[in-house]
């Protein structure tokens, strides 16, 4: 299949490692133009480096850090077609261990850098009258999971704002949607301590995905044969949620 991304303009924020640099390697291999993000600047040119993508620094847990890289991305590119926001999840913590500061410090990271990116990249996408919106969050977001309270309670309202936003934007021929990893082979999996024998067999799939898995359908949900899909949550968890 064709995914008509050939010379299509992407961002991918959080690109330095796991399902961001996938994602942004899947759109590489497809053609398009891709500008990657990560606040680790020797990390984020590697990438950069490899993937023939453009390298940028942020650290999207900083006010106003979001719009002023869909802005350089803009401006490397020549405009942004894809936007891809991707940021690293939240410390594990327990409701009780969370102090203010924490909760406004995931707020920031996770959904300001979100408001902020998107509201960005909208003005350019509405006057095309083309965008393709993915914002990455988990399966927390649907079904919470013990000890990741910010988690899971930041990351569904990213699913209320994508559903919302997507009736607004439609019209312009852009589309938003979410898109939940469920247990991937990636370093944010080794920081949580999970053990990979037993999350393999509580998937139905019988094994642990790939971030190639997850990247592969980001760059279907970033595609034309993708137009009429939008304000959708979607799971690439090789079956492992429970709820319908």
């Amino acid at each position: 299949m064709d995914l008509g991304l050939t010379g299509r303009r992407a961002l991918v924020m959080g690109a330095s490692r796991g399902l961001g640099k996938a994602i942004a390697a899947a759109l590489v291999a497809e053609g398009a133009r891709v500008a990657v993000c990560a606040r680790d600047a020797a990390r984020i040119a590697a990438v950069a480096a490899e993937l023939g993508a453009e390298g940028l620094v942020c650290d999207l847990s900083k006010e106003g850090a979001a719009a002023a890289v869909v802005a350089d991305a803009e401006r490397r590119l020549g405009g942004l077609d894809i936007l891809v926001v991707n940021t690293g999840g939240p410390p594990a913590a327990t409701f009780e261990s969370i102090t203010d500061a924490g909760w406004r410090g995931a707020f920031e990271g996770l959904w300001m850098s979100a408001v902020g990116a998107i509201r960005a990249a909208l003005p350019g996408m509405r006057q095309r009258r083309h965008g393709r919106i993915i914002v990455i969050t988990s399966i927390a977001a649907k079904e919470p999971v013990a000890n990741l309270m910010l988690s899971n309670s930041l990351r569904a309202g990213l699913h209320g704002l994508v559903n919302a936003l997507s009736k607004e934007v439609a019209g312009d021929q852009i589309t938003v949607n979410a898109l939940m990893p469920g247990y991937q082979l990636t370093e944010r999996l080794l920081e949580l301590k999970v053990d990979e024998v037993a999350a393999s067999r509580a998937i139905p799939a019988g094994r642990i995905g790939t971030p190639e898995d997850f990247a592969a359908f980001a760059a279907f949900l970033a595609s034309e044969p993708a137009n009429y899909v939008t304000g959708q949550a979607i799971c690439v968890d090789g079956g492992v949620l429970q709820s319908i």
